[in-house]
């Protein structure tokens, strides 16, 4: 029996094998530059053969590509969005790794892009996703500027940018007008920042739900750019005089606070009010009661940002938008 050879085989060993230099090769495997037909396939069957995988490294420089994505997190996060962010990444990983591409992740803060210039301007990525979108977004700004690929997970009013979301207008649309048909007419509203999208895409579903039931939205009972605790606090002490039916919480960050408030003041739930979170996280799925909440699929919309990307970058036509679905869960919160 002949030894093995554990020696990996490089793009030296198979141009020596076969008589052609190592840019014939290079040429044969990226399908790119000027090759004959037969040249090509001899090529292509001999690394089949003998198993060959080009370094990553050999084959970006032969395509002029740096097989890495860029990931942008928003370093303003909490830890109620943490599992948001960690699903969607897993998504982004697992289509990047099975195209032979790299993550490389950097944070940021609204109207501050430091990082994202030099992971761009150090020629370290291909391409970028964006894991939050702002009202005015210098991110955004940066990368059309630059003619970098780029995609964002989150709805954008820029023009001419790829973006990737669920369908959060129309899951709170949906949510408010199932309680507003159960005769809840006086639902407050307490959320988060007001420059982030998914906040004013929210809201707008909150307000075309009432339009569309002939019902009056009363400015009293909303709340926006609440996230501090004690600023929830406040927002509940006022909903509780409104005497509102029920208290929608914009994600579950807020919600927290909103259930912990309504324990202090031994309100009982949902008999005396209603309480439902517009986002559905691991972070209440122990609560009693249960808790009324939009699902979204953070894995998905992470698998399909990142394919949508790898076509851009692989100068393919892609849709502009893609919005995905989502599912109303109704629990005991709003019984």
């Amino acid at each position: 029996m002949e030894p093995t050879n554990e020696k990996k085989l490089t793009i030296s060993d198979v141009a020596e094998a076969l008589g052609v230099s190592k840019s014939t090769v290079s040429r044969a495997i990226s399908g790119k530059g000027r090759i004959g037909k037969g040249t090509r396939e001899r090529v292509l069957s001999y690394i089949e053969e003998h198993n060959y995988k080009p370094n990553v490294l050999a084959k970006g420089l032969a395509q002029l590509k740096t097989y890495n994505i860029g990931v942008m997190l928003p370093e303003d996060y909490t830890v109620v969005d943490l599992p948001f962010f960690q699903t969607c990444l897993i998504g982004i990983e697992e289509t990047a790794v099975s195209m032979d591409y790299d993550i490389l992740l950097t944070m940021s803060r609204e109207g501050e892009c430091t990082q994202l210039v030099r992971m761009v301007e150090n020629h370290k990525v291909d391409g970028v996703i964006l894991m939050r979108t702002f009202t005015k977004d210098i991110h955004i700004e940066y990368l059309k500027s630059q003619g970098i690929p780029f995609v964002t997970v989150g709805s954008t009013h820029y023009k001419d940018v790829i973006q990737v979301d669920n369908d959060h207008r129309s899951a709170c649309r949906e949510l408010i007008s199932i309680l507003l048909m159960k005769k809840m007419n006086r639902i407050g509203l307490i959320g988060g920042i007001e420059s982030h999208v998914v906040t004013q895409n929210r809201l707008k579903g909150y307000m075309e739900a009432h339009e569309q039931a002939g019902i009056a939205v009363i400015p009293e009972i909303i709340f926006v750019n609440v996230e501090k605790e004690i600023m929830i606090q406040r927002a509940v002490e006022k909903l509780l005089l409104e005497d509102v039916d029920c208290i929608a919480c914009l994600d579950d960050a807020v919600c927290m606070h909103v259930l912990n408030k309504l324990r202090k003041e031994k309100i009982s739930i949902p008999e005396e009010l209603k309480v439902l979170s517009f986002y559905d996280s691991s972070i209440l799925e122990n609560n009693l009661p249960t808790i009324t909440s939009l699902y979204f699929n953070a894995r998905e919309l992470g698998m399909v940002a990142c394919k949508i990307l790898l076509d851009l970058i692989e100068g393919n036509r892609v849709r502009q938008r893609t919005l995905l679905g989502y599912e109303v869960i109704l629990k005991e919160s709003t019984k």
